[in-house]
């Protein structure tokens, strides 16, 4: 009974770990098809180096899904006309 339970969670750990992985190629594919396709038609270039594709990709890789996401959520939420700009490195 007792193997069986552990099986049970070794199981549902997995399926949350391929899941997440998933989800981290799901955003980065998503950040590469801006970068390619939308981000050249825009006029306005953002203001911080490296861009905030660039960042949401490097902060993706490094941190995961979650955390990643989030770090590029809010990297474009300071992304605005009236920021300074400049480097601003994934942390």
């Amino acid at each position: 009974m007792r193997s069986n339970v552990q099986f049970i969670i070794w199981e549902s750990c997995i399926r949350l770990w391929r899941k997440r992985i998933e989800m981290k190629t799901v955003l980065i594919k998503m950040i590469r098809f801006y970068q390619k396709y939308l981000s050249p038609l825009k006029n306005v270039k953002c203001p911080y180096i490296p861009t905030c594709s660039q960042y949401g990709l490097e902060a993706i890789e490094k941190y995961g899904a979650l955390k990643g996401g989030l770090l590029a959520a809010w990297r474009i939420l300071r992304c605005n006309p009236f920021s300074k700009g400049g480097y601003d490195p994934v942390p």
